[in-house]
């Protein structure tokens, strides 16, 4: 962080990269918190914006809200303290949850001069997470639109019941929202093949049901296939290394792998299949019909996403993966 410029106020700072955010240190009584415990001593978040003026708008509004964390979580010590317990991990998420969400309510409340109602810990938390569901929602539709250097946190707040330092406040910057966000597009169909109980199923039903869930879930969310393009187009740069992303994803492997195993055993699936190549069979197909929409349109003055074309390409995928599987003889 630079402090070039004298006049900023107390903890707010121009960062490498030219953006105002802000630095403060822990304090020390806080350092014991399972959220700062071994970890670094200070904070350090951006506000997005190189101008100084809205800059220390915002960042004056998130130090605020910092000073909301930090109370939160002195009292919480205090009273842990009181009582002779530790805060194990558990603990801590209910207490972040609830820090956040108090955040939330306390610049609520200040920005629209409502009145000083007690706000449950548990209706907090609630508030906290329909905010962040709201953010990733619209954003969601601002990077599918626009891409990642084109969308704007100004924009992503106004589709959004929030307010722009409240979205700094939750992931800290726009990469990182981008990232959430990217995740959370990944994350749909995970959840989506997870619904599916295939193992009640037997083998040939379950892969169907798996190829027209993937199909269906494809074609109702465009703005997760545009996301993904944008994240190629990024070198995937914004998700690698992301062990969450690793994990979730893994178990669409496994998914196939079970599936695969279970065929096999039965004798309806023939052997030696690459679970991989299979995923990449069934997602490449109902991807590119949608990333190529417009496209296929243009050239071949076809639209993929009439209905009955819509029904045949639904029909083919899964005759091809269930000829694919079946033994040679």
């Amino acid at each position: 962080w630079s402090s070039a410029m004298s006049s900023l106020p107390k903890n707010v700072r121009i960062g490498r990269n030219g953006r105002i955010g802000i630095l403060k240190k822990i304090p020390h009584d806080l350092w014991q918190h399972p959220r700062y415990f071994g970890k670094a001593k200070v904070v350090e978040r951006s506000t997005g914006t190189a101008n100084q003026e809205e800059g220390v708008k915002i960042a004056t509004a998130m130090l605020a809200l910092l000073e909301v964390e930090f109370s939160q979580l002195r009292a919480e010590l205090e009273r842990n303290r009181a009582d002779g317990k530790c805060l194990d991990e558990g603990t801590f998420v209910e207490i972040s949850n609830a820090v956040g969400s108090a955040a939330q309510t306390r610049l609520s409340v200040a920005e629209n001069h409502a009145g000083r109602n007690k706000i449950t810990v548990r209706q907090r938390s609630q508030v906290g997470e329909e905010t962040r569901r709201d953010i990733i929602d619209a954003a969601m539709k601002e990077f599918a639109e626009k891409g990642l250097t084109g969308a704007r946190v100004d924009d992503i707040a106004t589709r959004t019941r929030t307010t722009k330092p409240m979205i700094y406040y939750h992931f800290g910057s726009k990469e990182k929202l981008y990232a959430a966000v990217i995740e959370e597009a990944y994350g749909g169909v995970r959840s989506k093949e997870q619904g599916l109980h295939l193992d009640d199923l037997p083998p040939e039903s379950a892969m169907q049901r798996l190829v027209e869930v993937t199909f269906d879930h494809h074609a109702a969310h465009p703005e997760h296939v545009r996301l993904v393009c944008v994240e190629n187009m990024e070198r995937a740069r914004h998700i690698t290394g992301r062990p969450s992303m690793v994990q979730r994803n893994a178990i669409a492997i496994e998914t196939v792998r079970t599936l695969l195993e279970r065929g096999e055993r039965d004798g309806i699936f023939r052997p030696g299949i690459n679970p991989w190549h299979l995923h990449l069979l069934i997602t490449s197909f109902c991807f590119i019909r949608v990333s190529n929409r417009y496209t296929w349109n243009a050239v071949f003055e076809m639209d993929l996403w009439e209905k009955n074309n819509v029904l045949q390409q639904r029909q083919m995928i899964v005759e091809a993966v269930l000829r694919y599987v079946k033994p040679c003889c």
